[in-house]
């Protein structure tokens, strides 16, 4: 009872001297909470040559504040990720981990060409690092073309790790 009327206190002392109390829900009236939306849906993966890599569910989480990915590879594979807005760097931020003990870490921002994330990837299993980078692009089709590349060299070359176009799965 104390912290309620502590935080009514506040907010009436706020209020009195001319401030907004901050939004119930700031993710969802910012719009750059908003810029990887395209990506958000359940959909299907096929690979260039039309085969199905499996299929990710996205969606957005926290009242807007963070993207939740959940992928099933078509042989059973998973993973998932957290993306999210990093309001101190500014930068959007991408945190995965399969199953299969792949570690992810990347982070960028909205370019002309799609969400472009950069960083390093990790495997666990036999502790090497790699730099790594990904590019999501909206199409016009309304599918998504997600690749990623890795540099096994300091950035100097990248080699294609995987790519992928997501076909929105029919709404039941």
């Amino acid at each position: 009872m104390k912290n309620i009327i502590l935080v009514s206190l506040i907010l009436v002392a706020g209020s009195a001297l001319g401030q907004t109390p901050p939004p119930a829900a700031p993710c969802e009236s910012e719009p750059r909470f908003a810029e990887f939306d395209f990506w958000v849906g359940a959909w299907d993966v096929h690979t260039a040559d039309g085969t199905l890599a499996g299929e990710n569910i996205i969606a957005r989480e926290e009242r807007g504040c963070v993207i939740i990915e959940r992928w099933t590879g078509a042989a059973g594979t998973t993973g998932m990720s957290i993306n999210y807005l990093d309001r101190v760097s500014d930068e959007w931020v991408q945190i995965w981990n399969s199953a299969g003990g792949a570690q992810i870490a990347i982070r960028g921002g909205l370019t002309d060409d799609g969400m472009a994330l950069t960083g390093k990837i990790h495997y666990v299993g036999n502790g090497t690092t790699a730099d790594f980078r990904g590019l999501w692009t909206p199409l016009e089709d309304g599918r998504v073309r997600q690749y990623f590349e890795q540099s096994n060299d300091g950035g100097e070359t990248w080699q294609p790790w995987f790519e992928g176009f997501y076909t929105r799965k029919p709404e039941d």
